[in-house]
């Protein structure tokens, strides 16, 4: 088990980061600018051919059907079975889509398992430290020993 531990590198943690943030910048944008605003809307229901009209209408149907929970808390699962840095990213942009885009409840245990995915167990092979030596330190400059 010690083996499967997942520790990515100061570079590969430098992307992860990039990756979460992005992800949650873009849910954002589509949830507050997108969906939730009324003439946004109005105006794809128009009938519109606008580019965030097509982002609203795909990313509608994801979410009502809870695509992206159920994809993060896919990639997590796997991720928590077999560690590897691409899933853990993909896992982490989807965790993210999810948290803010209406699919709570399993984004939140996608996290979770992610978060699971960081722990590491003890080595069973380690042996326990030995009895400690007395420490070799002489007596301090002003005891009469060193005299």
């Amino acid at each position: 088990m010690s083996g499967r531990s997942f520790l990515p590198s100061p570079r590969a943690t430098n992307l992860l980061v990039a990756i979460g943030f992005l992800s949650l910048g873009c849910a954002l944008y589509v949830r507050y600018m997108l969906i939730e605003t009324a003439s946004v809307g109005l105006e794809c229901d128009a009938g519109l051919a606008l580019f965030r009209c097509d982002v609203r209408s795909v990313s509608m149907p994801l979410f009502q059907n809870q695509l992206f929970g159920i994809g993060a808390l896919a990639l997590a699962a796997i991720h928590l079975y077999r560690p590897n840095l691409y899933v853990f990213g993909a896992a982490l942009a989807l965790t993210a889509l999810g948290l803010v885009l209406y699919n709570n409840g399993l984004a939140a245990i996608a996290f979770a398992f992610l978060a699971v995915s960081f722990v590491r167990p003890a080595a069973a092979s380690t042996t326990p430290p030995e009895a400690e030596e007395a420490p070799r330190t002489t007596g301090p400059a002003s005891s009469r020993a060193s005299r």
